[in-house]
C-alpha cells in the first residue's frame, strides 16, 4: 500500500475530530487505466487516465453525509471536513446508517495474500505492450474472406488501489489488476451480415490467452451465424450457453439484495428458508479464490470477506447484506459492503458460483432434445417485483440433440421464479472467472420469433 495514501487517511481523521466530527469513516480510491484499440491494422485509439479521489463519511447524531474531492491539500482537506460536517448537521436522521464497530473489523493480521494483483504491473506503463496484443487479435479474426469488416479489437488494463479508515481504529488497503483483450468480427453472406465477438479478462497479464485466439474465436462465431434465421414461434425448451448463464444467477443476485429486499421490490421476496432452485444445486460466493478479481480480504465496511452459502440445497439462506441493509432486515451484515469513490456502502457479491450440475452440455442437448440455445442477448425486459422475463436473443437451433443451425432476431420469454425452480445446469463452467455458471436449461419458454 501507498505510504504517503496511509498517511492522507489519518491526516483526514483528525481533521474530522479537530472539527466536532463524532464518526467518521476515510476511503482514497486510486484508478489508473489503459486502453487501447486497433483495426484493420491501425491504431484508432489509445489512453491512459489516472483518477484519484477521497471520500469521508460523516455521521452525527444518526445523520450522515458523504463528501468527496480530487484534491490532497490542506485547505482542500480542511474544506472537505467542514462542508461534511456542516451537511451532516443538516440532514435527516438515519438509525441505519452506522459505521462498523471494533469486534466487527478485520484483523490485519489474518489477510492472507489473495494474488489478485499483478506486481509487474510498473513493467506494463508503456502501452505498446497493448498496442501489440490488440494488433495481434484484430489480424487474426480477418484471416478468413467471408469476414468483411471487424468492429476492431482492444487491449487493456486497470489497477486499484483501495485504502479504509476509520474514526473507531480500522485502516487497511489493498490493491487489485485487471487485464483484458477482446475482438469483434462482421462474416458477410449473401448481403447478410453477423457480428460476433470474444472477451477475455484475468487479474495477472501472464494468464491471458494469446490474443490470436481471441481474435480467431470472434471471427469463428461470427463464420458459424452465417444463414442465421427466425425460429418459429412457440413454447420450446431453452439452452442459457455458459457465456450468458450469468445473466440468470445475476438475476438472482439483484432479487435477494438487501437493497431490493428492504425496498420490497424483489421477486424473491417472502422466498427465505424456501426452496427456490432444484435441492441439488448451491450458489455460494467465496471472496478468497487466489488470483480472481472478485477476490477481497474485506469488505468495504472492514468487515472479514468470507464464504456465504445465499442458496444451499436448493433453499433461500441469506441475503446479501452490508451493515445498513442488515440493520434493516434485522440480521448481521454478510460482509457484503461495496463502494464507488463517491458513494456510500451498499451490497453486492465478488466471486459466486452456482455449483451441483454433473451433465454435460452435450447432455442438456440430449434431454432437450429440440429448443434453442442462447449464445448472445439484447435488451432486456424484467419485473423485478414478480420476475417477468423478456429477452432479445441469437444463438443456435437443435434437434435430436445436435445444433442444426443459427438462429436470430428472436425473443425469449418466461417467468424467473418458475425458470430457476426447474431449471437444470451443467458442468462447464470456467473456472477463472468471478462467475462460475455453467450451462442452464429452462425445459419451457416462449420463443417469438416468426
Amino acid at each position: 500500500m501507498n505510504t504517503q495514501n496511509l498517511n492522507l487517511v489519518d491526516k483526514v481523521i483528525e481533521l474530522a475530530k479537530k472539527f466536532g466530527s463524532v464518526d467518521t469513516e476515510v476511503v482514497i480510491s486510486n484508478i489508473s487505466e489503459t486502453t487501447v484499440e486497433a483495426r484493420r491494422g491501425n491504431i484508432e485509439f489509445s489512453n491512459v487516465s489516472d483518477n484519484s479521489s477521497i471520500s469521508l463519511r460523516v455521521i452525527d447524531n444518526k445523520k450522515t453525509a458523504l463528501v468527496s474531492t480530487t484534491s490532497k491539500d490542506e485547505k482542500s482537506l480542511e474544506s472537505l471536513v467542514i462542508k461534511a460536517t456542516e451537511i451532516a448537521k443538516n440532514s435527516l436522521e438515519n438509525p441505519y446508517d452506522v459505521l462498523a464497530q471494533k469486534n466487527q473489523f478485520a484483523d490485519n493480521l489474518k489477510n492472507k495474500n489473495l494474488e489478485i494483483f499483478d506486481h509487474k504491473t510498473d513493467d506494463f506503463s508503456n502501452t505498446s505492450i497493448f498496442q501489440e496484443l490488440a494488433l495481434t487479435a484484430d489480424k487474426a479474426s480477418y484471416q478468413n474472406d467471408k469476414i468483411s469488416n471487424t468492429d476492431g479489437s482492444s487491449a487493456g488494463c486497470s489497477t486499484s488501489e483501495f485504502i479504509l479508515c476509520t474514526s473507531n481504529g480500522f485502516k487497511n488497503g489493498y490493491k487489485k489488476s485487471s487485464f483484458y483483450i477482446s475482438s469483434s468480427a462482421i462474416a458477410s453472406h449473401n448481403n447478410k451480415m453477423e457480428r460476433e465477438y470474444a472477451f477475455e479478462q484475468r487479474t495477472f497479464l501472464e494468464d491471458l490467452p494469446h490474443p490470436s485466439e481471441i481474435g480467431e474465436l470472434a471471427a469463428k462465431r461470427a463464420l458459424d451465424m452465417i444463414g442465421a434465421t427466425k425460429p418459429s414461434t412457440g413454447n420450446y425448451p431453452v439452452i442459457f450457453n455458459e457465456r450468458i448463464s450469468s445473466s440468470i444467477v445475476g438475476h438472482i443476485l439483484n432479487a435477494i439484495n438487501g437493497e431490493a429486499v428492504s425496498r420490497g421490490s424483489s421477486w424473491l421476496l417472502n422466498k427465505l428458508d424456501e426452496n427456490i432452485i432444484p435441492k441439488n444445486y448451491s450458489l455460494i460466493e467465496d471472496p478468497h479464490i487466489l488470483r480472481l478479481y472478485g477476490s477481497r480480504p474485506f469488505d468495504a465496511e472492514g468487515l472479514p470477506t468470507r464464504t456465504n452459502k445465499f442458496i444451499e440445497n436448493g433453499i433461500l439462506k441469506s441475503w446479501i447484506m452490508d451493515l445498513k441493509t442488515s440493520l434493516q432486515l434485522g440480521f448481521k451484515s454478510t460482509a457484503n459492503a461495496l463502494r464507488s469513490s463517491s458513494s456510500l456502502p451498499y451490497p453486492g457479491v465478488g466471486n459466486i458460483e452456482l455449483t451441483g450440475g454433473d451433465s454435460t452440455l452435450e447432455n442438456l442437448l440430449n434431454e432437450a432434445n429440440e429448443g434453442l440455445m442462447v449464445c448472445s442477448m439484447i435488451g432486456s425486459s424484467i419485473n423485478q417485483n414478480n420476475g417477468d422475463y423478456s429477452r432479445g436473443a441469437s444463438g443456435y437451433w437443435f434437434k435430436d440433440g445436435k445444433i442444426s443451425h443459427p438462429v436470430n432476431e428472436c425473443t425469449i420469454a418466461g417467468n424467473l421464479v418458475q425458470m430457476i425452480k426447474n431449471m437444470k445446469i451443467a458442468n462447464d463452467s470456467r473456472s477463472y472467472l468471478s462467475r462460475r455458471v455453467p450451462s442452464i436449461l429452462i425445459n419451457d419458454m416462449t420463443i417469438a420469433g416468426n
